[in-house]
């Protein structure tokens, strides 16, 4: 069954960074675009970041533009998220995503960003 483990989350000061990782298994991982989503308190989730299959083109939403970095490793079956400059509005719990026959989702890593 597909599986996805988050990990890296944690506490940050403004202007800090984190590194997410998602491992991933019970598919074939490099046929896959993998996304990273979150959710804050209060808020819908958002969809911040997307990294295409082979290529490994990506998207970002805006507000996390020039901030965060989405990159995969198909050969360790595992999608990253690098995130710079961190500021109090990216505090949630970081998800990630994959859709195949559905979409599936991990527990999620809580981050938050606080002085």
């Amino acid at each position: 069954q597909v599986q996805l483990v988050e990990s890296g989350g944690g506490l940050v000061q403004p202007g800090g960074s984190l590194r997410l990782s998602c491992a991933a298994s019970g598919f074939p991982f490099s046929r896959y675009a993998m996304s990273w989503y979150r959710q804050a308190p209060g808020k819908e989730r958002e969809l911040f970041a997307t990294i295409t299959s082979f290529a490994g083109s990506t998207n970002y939403a805006d507000s996390v533009k020039a901030r965060f970095t989405i990159a995969r490793d198909n050969a360790e079956n595992a999608v990253y998220l690098q995130m710079n400059n961190l500021q109090p509005e990216d505090t949630a719990v970081y998800s990630c995503n994959v859709v195949t026959i559905r979409d599936y989702w991990g527990q999620g890593t809580q981050v938050t960003v606080s002085s």
